[in-house]
C-alpha cells in the first residue's frame, strides 16, 4: 500500500494498493497492443491527441497544482507554473515531432538508402516525486509522439499525480492501456525490467537509485537514460551583476523548497565581489516566507517526507562541524510537517557534506575563491555533472567557459532549467542520455538503416 501524507501537516490524505507482479504482466501485455496499433497511427493523428492533451494541462492546472501542493508540499503557485510548462513541451512535440523523426535519405553505392525512426515499443518510466506532472510529461510526449507506448512508474509519494496524468491522458484521446499508472513495489521492478514486452527504461531519481537500473537493465539487455543527481556549481565573477545574480542564485536554489536536481546548490564567488554579493544574496533569503504551499503570501514550502528532512539536517550539522560557518536557518522546527528554514552556510569546502554530497532542500552553500580559474576548478570538483551557472559580463568568455565547466548545460547570466527545445542531461555520476530536443525523442526509437541494391 502506497500512502500520501501532506507534508504540511504531516497528515495522512490517500492511499493507493500497490500492483502485483501478475497484474503488471498483465498490464503489459495489454500496453503491447495498444502500442502496436499506435504506432501505425499518423503523426497528424499522434498530434491531435496532444494537443487536446496540452489544452486539459493548462485547462486544469490550478486542480493539479493543488494536488501537488497536497502530495509533496510545493508551492501552489510553483506547481500551476508546472502544469503550463507541461502544456508547452506536450505541443512542441505535438508541433515538430515529424519533422525530427522525419526518414532521411543518404548518398551511397545503392540505388536508394535511408534512415528511418521507428518506435521501440513500450518504455518503463521511472518517475521522482519533486516535478511529479513536469518530469513524467518531457518524457511522455516525445515517446507519444514517437509512437511508443509507456509504463509509469511514480515515486510512493506522488501516486496521486501519477493517477491525475493517466487519467487525463485518456480523457485527451490516448488510448487506453497505452499509457499505464503502474504502482509497482520496488522488489518488482526487475520482474518488469526483464519482461520482453519492455523495450527500454528512464529513471529520473538518485545517483544510488540510476546505478541499480542501469545494473538491472545491463543484466536483461535494455537500452537505458538516466537523469540523476546533481550539485551544480553557480559561479559569479568580478565583473558580474551581482542583483541579477543573488536574484537567479535565490529562484534557483528555493524553487521547490530547494528539492530540484538543477538547482543552485554550490555558489563559487570571487573574492573581489563576495561581500557585496553576501550582501544582496542574504537581504533577498531574508525575505522568504517558509508554510503552507496552499496559502499565496508563501514562497517556500515543507520538504516532500520527514526523512528526507531529517537527512538534509544531518548534512547541515555534518557541514556545520566540518568547518562550514551557520549564517542563517539550520535548525531543526518543531510542530507538524515536514518544513525546513531557509539555511545560509559559507566558507563550504571539501570535506563537507554541503560541498561533496547532494543537498536536497532550501540550504544554500557559498565559497569564496580567488578568481576565474579557481572558480572553474571548485566548480568541477564534484562528482555530479548535470548543470552550472555562470554570471559574468564578459560574453566574449562565453566559448572558454562552456569548454571548461564539466555539465550537461552551462547557463550564463540565468539560472538552469529545462526546455523543452533544448537537450537536458548529464555527465559523470549525473547519468547519460538525453531528454528534450530532438535528442530527446531520438533516445527511444530504432534508428533503422534501409539500403535497396
Amino acid at each position: 500500500m502506497f500512502i500520501s501524507i501532506n507534508p504540511h501537516t504531516g497528515e495522512e490524505f490517500s492511499s493507493y494498493p500497490a500492483m502485483s507482479a501478475e497484474e503488471a504482466s498483465s498490464g503489459l501485455l495489454r500496453a503491447v497492443k495498444a502500442q502496436s496499433l499506435w504506432s501505425k497511427r499518423s503523426f497528424s493523428d499522434r498530434a491531435e491527441v496532444l494537443f487536446r492533451v496540452a489544452d486539459l494541462l493548462e485547462a486544469e492546472a490550478d486542480a493539479l497544482g493543488h494536488l501537488m501542493a497536497l502530495e509533496m508540499g510545493k508551492v501552489r503557485k510553483e506547481g500551476f507554473g508546472e502544469s503550463k510548462k507541461c502544456a508547452w513541451v506536450t505541443r512542441y512535440y505535438a508541433e515538430n515531432a515529424q519533422s525530427m523523426l522525419a526518414t532521411k535519405p543518404v548518398n551511397t553505392d545503392a540505388s536508394r538508402s535511408l534512415v528511418r525512426y521507428d518506435p521501440l515499443g513500450v518504455v518503463l518510466a521511472i518517475m521522482p516525486w519533486n516535478f511529479p506532472l513536469w518530469q513524467v510529461m518531457r518524457f511522455v510526449a516525445p515517446a507519444l509522439m514517437a509512437g511508443n507506448g509507456i509504463f509509469i512508474k511514480h515515486a510512493p509519494n506522488t501516486m496521486g499525480c501519477s493517477v491525475a496524468i493517466a487519467d487525463l491522458l485518456v480523457r485527451a484521446g490516448v488510448p487506453e492501456d497505452l499509457v499505464q499508472h503502474t504502482p509497482l513495489a520496488v522488489k518488482d521492478v526487475e520482474s518488469v525490467i526483464a519482461n520482453p514486452a519492455v523495450a527500454a527504461v528512464t529513471f529520473t531519481g538518485s545517483t544510488a537509485g540510476g546505478r541499480k537500473v542501469a545494473e538491472i537493465c545491463g543484466r536483461y539487455g535494455k537500452p537505458s537514460v538516466l537523469e540523476l543527481g546533481g550539485s551544480d556549481p553557480f559561479i559569479v565573477l568580478e565583473d558580474a551583476n551581482l542583483e541579477a545574480a543573488a536574484d537567479a542564485a535565490v529562484a534557483s536554489r528555493l524553487l521547490n523548497a530547494g528539492q530540484s536536481c538543477i538547482a543552485a546548490k554550490r555558489i563559487i564567488v570571487c573574492t573581489a565581489v563576495a561581500d557585496e554579493f553576501l550582501a544582496c544574496l542574504r537581504l533577498r533569503l531574508d525575505a522568504l516566507v517558509v508554510g503552507d504551499p496552499c496559502d499565496e503570501n508563501v514562497t517556500v514550502g515543507p520538504m516532500a517526507r520527514a526523512d528526507l528532512r531529517s537527512q538534509l539536517h544531518e548534512q547541515v550539522v555534518a557541514s556545520v562541524s566540518a568547518g562550514a560557518t551557520l549564517e542563517m536557518g539550520g535548525e531543526m522546527p518543531t510542530g507538524s510537517g515536514f518544513h525546513y528554514p531557509v539555511t545560509l552556510l559559507t566558507n563550504v569546502a571539501s570535506p563537507a557534506p554541503a560541498w561533496d554530497d547532494e543537498l536536497f532542500g532550501p540550504v544554500v552553500a557559498v565559497r569564496v575563491v580567488k578568481d576565474q580559474e579557481e572558480a572553474i576548478l571548485a566548480a568541477n570538483d564534484t562528482p555530479f555533472g548535470l548543470g552550472a551557472a555562470v554570471f559574468t559580463q564578459d560574453l566574449s568568455a562565453v566559448d572558454s567557459l562552456a569548454s571548461q565547466i564539466q555539465a550537461g548545460c552551462l547557463f550564463v547570466n540565468g539560472m538552469v532549467k529545462s526546455d523543452p527545445r533544448l537537450p537536458f542531461g548529464g555527465v559523470k555520476a549525473s547519468g547519460y542520455g538525453r531528454e528534450l530536443g530532438a535528442a530527446g525523442i531520438m533516445q527511444f526509437v530504432n534508428v533503422k538503416t534501409v539500403w535497396v541494391a
